[in-house]
């Protein structure tokens, strides 16, 4: 593809390339996030082998499913936080001239290339010492996507200008703390405890951690080789190191190669983390044999995620897809874990799961769907758990908590810190009840885009069935509006946690909310219909579910209160109170109003008396269904909604949305397709370049963003096409901004590997590779037709 494809992203030099010239303190944290390899075993930020954590660099590694929990003293009161663990640095490693100073940098200069293609890291510095003596080093490192428990940082060292005694020093440490958010600073830092290191008969270093308050052993052997050298080792209470020395020669390369492997107690099929970890590191190949398997894979998944569009914005759309692959992948189906909101990139959020698999799962249905079915498992494991919380709550089902960790409690803040007035505030977020919605939006795509009966008989449809039985006891019934309600929760805006006017936290009849439970509670029927009977009999005697049951569900689901004001579907019960902001004088004052939330308190305000939003709330109806969808939604809710209800909704929401989130961007990019594509084109720009712009402002550092990176390639791979899975059916309706001349996507679909739609401004294109399965029914703006494997059908816009 040709370098004037990535025109205005002067990072990217070609589609595959992210580059960074030069050492700038204050873009460091964001250049290690965006430079991270990973492999979604783990995932190791890209600072340089010789940084420490220092408030500049902050070397980071983290395993997916580790977590510690701890205590911490906040405002006088005892808080409890379960934290994605800062695993142990496997990558320091420096050098000098014997008898000067360690190499601790900044270099001279240096030039930083993620090849996108292969997942490898390369760093070109020029080191100048106190004397002078120039040393030219080339570093390549990657995360193994042939071995997960494998990292390898190869490192070539050229004097330039001077010849005599080398010494390299390669070590691992356990001393690390997490300390990579700023605002958690002053909770538990130290999670990690020492727990053995030395050196093998073989010259392995190896570590062992375990975790400070969790049952959780980490370990890591490092093998470092350099031709001819003399090697002495330092071990000391959770550090390993060895000193390499050998006798360096003008213009003469020094390479040297270290493979580490890390294993957990967590790891199925070995015996323990530090025997499998050494046992990995000495049978490991060389870096190059390393790099072409782990290269042949990178190959394989570029292939299954292949998007061809013709847009300036390939290299940001490949660098979103490279983050996703590498923090969930087919090395993460066994472990047992969730999609961390922030990726493994980082500790912002703490590494909890949210609900933005919501996003990320829309695009992995169509590529990788053992994947999604691998992060359902994960969520129907902690079912018991998520019953347990409604019990806990005296109500009944499955209520699937906001933050999720280790084990599927709640691990939503009870506090959080405005740092612009400095207050510790109450924390109320876990009453965003509608990620149990998320959970049964999840499943039915799954279900609608394989058609996994297997699946939705053992886990999916039991989890459908107890959402639906939670949102049926949640509601009350409103005798004076002859309607049932849902009350005290959040909704997706986040700003909104109470009424002004009311003591207690919560909302009532949050409109997305409820839409989507009444959504669920008819899902759940339709679920039990697609099941064989004798399942389906199981499976209500398991449940204790009977007839009166179901009929309320039909009840509840019918008559859910949806409020309206002002021709527009309210974002709560009671909204047209509020006041209105006065947007003028605060954009003036404010050139940044993201987190209005914090500035209204800061002044002693608060953002619950006005009708202003953080992201899209009521408007992510439109983004999860069709507008045809939502007017039948609504119709059965008994609101006969009409074709304007849409953009009276959007246009009135817009002017009062800060974005103050990266999805924000996303959702409004998909629900402005159908009446204002430039807009919408737009919002699609911001949402692709969120994390490489770092548009809110510093956060990236702590993680990237990965339901903005998904949704802003969902947006081209579902929402421009108009590409929907229901009814055992690929619809298509595209609607192409006037900025992007043509689509193209390989995608799998019930268990079809070679599904190829091609989409410009005429036509649309469906063609099948030849295999044994059944042909694919195509619905497209009222026509229909079938494709038959090995058959390509064209179709007229």
């Amino acid at each position: 593809m040709a370098a004037e494809a990535t025109a205005g992203y002067p990072d990217m030099p070609d589609p595959w390339t992210l580059r960074y010239q030069g050492f700038d303190p204050a873009e460091e944290g964001l250049r290690e996030v965006l430079c991270a390899v990973g492999n979604g075993y783990l995932v190791s930020r890209g600072a340089a082998p010789e940084a420490v954590a220092d408030g500049v660099h902050y070397p980071g590694t983290y395993l997916a499913g580790c977590y510690d929990r701890a205590e911490s003293a906040v405002g006088g009161h005892a808080v409890t936080n379960e934290d994605l663990i800062n695993c142990p640095n496997w990558l320091p490693l420096t050098f000098r001239r014997a008898g000067e100073k360690w190499f601790t940098g900044p270099p001279a200069g240096q030039t930083l290339e993620l090849d996108l293609r292969r997942g490898v890291l390369t760093r070109h510095a020029l080191v100048v010492d106190r004397q002078g003596r120039r040393s030219r080093l080339v570093q390549r490192r990657l995360a193994s996507q042939a071995r997960p428990h494998l990292l390898a940082l190869e490192s070539t060292l050229t004097p330039e200008n001077w010849s005599g005694p080398l010494e390299i020093r390669s070590a691992l440490d356990g001393t690390v703390a997490n300390t990579g958010v700023a605002r958690y600073r002053g909770l538990a830092e130290r999670h990690l405890v020492p727990a053995g290191q030395g050196v093998d008969a073989r010259g392995l270093l190896w570590l062992a951690v375990d975790a400070a308050h969790s049952p959780l052993n980490i370990a890591l052997a490092a093998r470092t080789r350099v031709a001819g050298a003399e090697v002495v080792a330092e071990c000391h209470e959770g550090r390993a190191s060895q000193v390499l020395s050998v006798d360096a020669v003008r213009g003469r390369p020094v390479t040297v190669e270290k493979t580490v492997a890390f294993h957990t107690s967590r790891d199925p099929a070995i015996e323990s983390p530090v025997g499998a970890s050494l046992l990995l590191a000495a049978q490991a190949g060389s870096f190059d044999r390393l790099l072409a398997e782990h290269a042949l894979r990178w190959t394989e998944l570029w292939r299954r995620c292949r998007i061809d569009a013709d847009f300036d914005g390939n290299g940001p759309l490949h660098l979103d897809l490279f983050h996703i692959l590498q923090s969930y992948s087919e090395h993460s189906i066994d472990l047992d874990v969730g999609i961390p909101a922030r990726g493994l990139h980082g500790e912002a959020y703490r590494g909890h799961v949210f609900w933005d698999e919501l996003f990320v799962l829309r695009v992995l249905n169509l590529r990788f769907p053992e994947l999604t079915r691998a992060v359902l498992r994960y969520r129907h494991r902690r079912l018991d758990t998520a019953r347990r919380q409604a019990r806990a709550s005296g109500l009944r089902g499955a209520m699937y908590p906001w933050q999720s960790a280790s084990d599927g409690r709640e691990e939503a803040q009870q506090l959080h810190l405005n740092p612009l007035s400095g207050r510790w505030l109450p924390d109320h977020s876990h009453l965003q009840r509608h990620v149990g919605s998320a959970v049964a939006y999840n499943v039915w795509q799954y279900y609608q885009a394989t058609g996994d009966r297997e699946f939705l008989a053992t886990a999916g449809a039991e989890m459908l069935l107890e959402i639906a039985r939670f949102w049926s006891s949640t509601a009350v019934h409103d005798r004076s509006r002859g309607h049932w309600s849902i009350r005290g929760v959040l909704g997706p805006d986040e700003y909104h946690d109470a009424y002004p006017w009311a003591d207690r936290p919560g909302l009532d009849d949050n409109a997305y909310t409820n839409v989507l439970a009444s959504w669920v509670l008819a899902r759940a029927q339709d679920a039990l219909d697609v099941l064989p009977g004798y399942r389906r009999d199981e499976l209500r005697e398991r449940l204790a579910l009977d007839h009166l049951e179901l009929d309320r569900w039909q009840e509840v689901g019918r008559h859910l209160h949806v409020p309206f004001h002002e021709g527009v579907l309210s974002q709560f019960d009671g909204y047209e109170r509020l006041a209105e902001l006065d947007w003028e004088a605060y954009r003036r004052r404010y050139p940044d109003l993201c987190r209005l939330d914090r500035i209204l308190e800061a002044e002693g305000d608060t953002v619950n008396r006005y009708k202003a939003s953080k992201q899209a709330d009521a408007l992510m109806l439109w983004f999860l269904f069709s507008a045809r969808e939502v007017r039948d939604l609504l119709r059965r809710l008994g609101h006969p909604a009409g074709h304007e209800l849409l953009r009276r909704t959007t246009d009135y929401y817009l002017r009062r949305t800060v974005h103050g989130s990266t999805l924000s961007s996303v959702v409004h990019a998909w629900v402005l397709t159908r009446s204002d594509r430039r807009a919408s084109w737009r919002y699609f720009r911001d949402a692709l370049v969120a994390d490489l712009r770092d548009s809110q402002h510093g956060t990236t550092a702590e993680g990237v963003h990965l339901g903005a990176m998904a949704g802003a390639v969902d947006l081209l791979q579902r929402c421009y096409t108009g590409l929907e899975v229901r009814e055992d059916a690929l619809w298509l309706d595209p609607h192409l901004p006037s900025a992007l001349g043509r689509l193209e996507l390989d995608l799998r679909y019930r268990g079809h590997w070679g599904l190829t739609i091609a989409v410009d401004r005429s036509t649309v294109t469906v063609s099948l590779r030849e295999d044994r399965q059944d042909p694919v029914l195509i619905r497209l703006r009222g026509a229909e037709a079938t494709v038959r494997p090995g058959e390509t059908r064209r179709f007229q816009l």
